[in-house]
């Protein structure tokens, strides 16, 4: 009888550890929850801590919470003074570069010696080489601090791919070059403005480095991406080169004599990249390029 009793006895004090160590774990996990959407919703977390009822566990988290906080809040207000610094060099610069192009271009249309002719030539296109550098910097910067972000959205292709030719068939006639567009049908998920952007560097760079033949653009639909390909018969990009043309600034030494800064291609791949796609070139040198746009479908 009396082991029985005892036996009743061990059985009710293991199930009322149990029931209490359920309702402690349960308390802890509810605390945790209760710092943890704090946290997330940026609010103070709780400071009285009473350790005879808050675990090691418990302390150590409220204490990880408190610094990421912290961190969060300072990394927010770095990326405030970037965007402010990026507004004062976009403003500050704005009207010393309009006057630049404006006065060389008043002076390249007076009567000047032919030297002095061409040194407002030169004054004038190191001036438009300095503005496409600082809008190109603005840009990059505010895609890498999120202070611009992009809004893929599903889109047909047609108007994208005809605003690039339209920009630069220009410049394509003026080498005695052909710029032709293949009319698709096709959509994709991508933002109509930043991948204007993002293909018109592309697009400019075979522009600038094809003497002869020509540019176009085609697309093409997979299951679960979209291709776009720009093709020149330019001078080509060497092996070794392919996985160096994306870097910041990166300019090949065939090119060092040619226009350019080295941070189109660059920006190119940070919009693609940011819409979910990616970039791939092949390409044979003196016998052209192909450098070949995946966006998502959707």
């Amino acid at each position: 009888m009396n082991s029985w009793i005892l036996t009743v006895l061990c059985i009710l004090i293991a199930a009322a550890i149990v029931i209490w160590n359920d309702r402690k774990t349960k308390r802890t996990v509810n605390r945790l929850e209760r710092m943890l959407d704090a946290a997330m919703k940026g609010e103070p977390l709780e400071e009285t801590f009473n350790e005879s009822r808050m675990s090691a566990l418990e302390t150590r988290f409220a204490h990880y919470l408190s610094s990421s906080a912290i961190s969060a809040k300072n990394v927010a207000a770095e990326k405030d003074k970037i965007k402010t610094l990026i507004a004062d060099i976009s403003h500050q610069t704005k009207t010393p570069i309009t006057n630049l192009l404006l006065h060389s271009e008043l002076l390249a249309e007076g009567a000047l010696p032919e030297d002095l002719r061409d040194n407002a030539e030169a004054i004038h296109t190191q001036t438009e080489k300095l503005q496409f550098l600082i809008d190109s910097l603005i840009k990059l910067s505010r895609l890498e601090n999120g202070i611009l972000t992009l809004s893929p959205r599903l889109s047909p292709l047609q108007p994208t791919l005809q605003k690039v030719q339209e920009q630069l068939a220009a410049k394509a006639a003026e080498k005695g070059l052909s710029f032709t567009l293949q009319n698709t049908d096709i959509s994709a998920a991508f933002d109509p403005k930043w991948t204007a952007e993002a293909l018109c560097n592309i697009a400019d760079n075979a522009v600038k480095y094809t003497r002869q033949g020509g540019i176009a653009i085609s697309a093409a639909a997979y299951e679960l991406f979209v291709r776009i390909d720009i093709t020149d018969t330019g001078i080509g990009i060497s092996e070794t080169e392919q996985a160096e043309i994306f870097s910041r600034f990166y300019r090949s030494q065939t090119v060092r004599d040619s226009e350019g800064v080295g941070i189109g291609l660059y920006l190119a791949r940070e919009i693609i990249s940011g819409e979910g796609g990616y970039i791939k070139v092949t390409s044979r040198v003196g016998q052209g390029s192909t450098f070949s746009v995946f966006l998502p479908r959707t």
